[in-house]
């Protein structure tokens, strides 16, 4: 850790709850983090981000999954998973063994499915939150993303707010394919979320010219890495304009310290690494010490006086 580092205080909070770092993982590309442990500490890590879980065991969407595009990568994964039995009794024992703080993804295909694992998470030791994974666009049913549709995302939020442990933050996912993303995220905040991560992947697809096909075998996929960082960023400004008291996690694209300084200026009070560990392992980390120099450099002696700095 260097000296310009230790000059700033990097807490933040997740809803009520204080984090020592603003630097978070992705849901979906650290898994449940021990890919991650011989990288990083990950208690010293805001939060690990679990891979969304549902009720049941869930074996994915057909392979091909993955495919490589311009500063980017589409993932076809489709939420494969252990469910909630195997995340209770294999991963989260793990991570609370390690002083990491879990924020657990959760998702499903009603609302009574949330409900039920917000129940299911109650007072699960090491548990910090709750991810609400309203926005997943790479499942077989495109029609069911409640986040794209501002009542089906309120009823999703009211019901895990209700049902969730109230220490617990309930944050809810949003997507970036909609019209109008400040609508969908006033109606989740006037329903309960005590804070919104921005953003989820985009749809996108790729054909291989030598087969003529889609390279994925399920077709579509979710769009992450660089690519897509000016339009998270578009999303978090809108949102913090509009909605100056609603905390922000803030993810899209986000390879460096620099980059994570534009979310936090933007609006976002913490950050998700994901696509960036594919290739460093250690960047949840890295990208934290980046972030403390980077704004040493500019003269803020706290992570949160640079929160939103770029409306003023």
């Amino acid at each position: 850790m260097s000296t310009v580092e230790t000059a700033v205080d990097m807490r933040t909070s997740l809803g009520a709850v204080e984090i020592p770092s603003p630097v978070l993982t992705a849901s979906g590309c650290s898994a449940f983090g021990q890919e991650l442990e011989p990288f990083v500490d990950l208690a010293a890590v805001g939060a690990l981000v679990t891979k969304s879980v549902q009720l049941r065991p869930r074996s994915g969407r057909p392979t091909p999954r993955m495919a490589e595009t311009p500063s980017g990568m589409l993932n076809s994964i489709g939420l494969q998973g252990p469910g909630i039995d195997g995340l209770l009794a294999d991963e989260l024992p793990w991570l609370a063994e390690r002083g990491a703080r879990a924020f657990v993804s959760i998702a499903g295909t009603r609302v009574e499915d949330f409900a039920e694992l917000a129940v299911r998470l109650r007072g699960v030791p090491g548990v910090l939150g709750l991810e609400v994974n309203i926005s997943c666009p790479n499942v077989e049913s495109r029609g069911e993303v409640f986040a794209c549709d501002p009542v089906a995302a309120s009823d999703v939020i009211a019901a895990v707010r209700e049902a969730a442990d109230p220490a617990h933050p309930v944050y809810a996912k949003l997507s970036p394919d909609v019209t109008d993303i400040v609508g969908v995220a006033r109606a989740v905040a006037e329903s309960g979320a005590d804070g919104l991560s921005m953003i989820n992947t985009l749809l996108g697809l790729v054909i291989d010219p030598d087969t003529m096909r889609p390279v994925l075998g399920g077709i579509t996929g979710g769009l992450s890495g660089p690519a897509i960082r000016p339009v998270a960023l578009r999303c978090v400004w809108q949102v913090h304009q509009a909605l100056p008291g609603v905390p922000i996690l803030g993810m899209g694209g986000i390879r460096s310290g620099l980059d994570a300084l534009q979310f936090v200026l933007a609006g976002a009070s913490a950050v998700s690494v994901g696509t960036a560990v594919f290739n460093d392992p250690s960047a949840v980390a890295r990208v934290h010490e980046e972030l403390a120099v980077a704004l040493a450099e500019r003269g803020f002696a706290s992570l949160t006086e640079a929160v939103g700095y770029a409306h003023r």
